[in-house]
């Protein structure tokens, strides 16, 4: 069973359906979430989030229209099977998953150095990470983090304040 975390950041300039947009397909892309995996209903996820149902169906949709899901009636909402092909990456795309995360380590406050030194670690992790005990894992007050069971249990929302 997989446990994953979709956050949105409300203070963010990047609109809630994008930052779960991005999040997913990532999710995907590095296989954290396997083909056949089943992702919680529009409802259930826009609940756990405090969003508007429409607001989740804008970032399944646009997962769906570039392949990353496949959405059928009575089935749910499942991850489709990547290309064989490797997927080259959108370098606009890139910078703009640059630009979102370093707002937001800005937002809790972390500087120039701690942003490389969280990078690297995601990069190259090892048993000692420097950010994960650097950011003591909390969020900003206006953060709301969502486990996700993608095998279809329910969703537990955890709000961090």
């Amino acid at each position: 069973m997989s446990d994953l975390a979709v956050r949105v950041d409300t203070a963010s300039q990047v609109p809630p359906y994008e930052q779960i947009r991005v999040q997913l397909a990532a999710l995907i892309r590095i296989g954290r979430l396997a083909e056949g995996e089943r992702l919680p209903t529009v409802r259930q996820l826009a609940a756990d989030l405090g969003l508007s149902p429409g607001t989740v169906a804008c970032a399944y949709r646009e997962l769906e229209a570039a392949e990353l899901i496949r959405t059928r009636r009575g089935a749910g909402t499942r991850v489709a099977a990547l290309p064989s092909e490797p997927h080259a990456h959108d370098a606009d795309q890139l910078a703009t998953l640059a630009r979102d995360f370093t707002s937001a380590a800005r937002s809790l406050g972390a500087g120039t150095e701690d942003i490389l030194a969280a990078v690297r670690d995601a990069l190259d992790p090892g048993p000692a990470s420097s950010s994960a005990a650097a950011d003591g894992g909390a969020g900003g007050p206006r953060t709301a983090e969502v486990s996700t069971h993608v095998t279809g249990a329910r969703n537990r929302l955890e709000r961090q304040g």
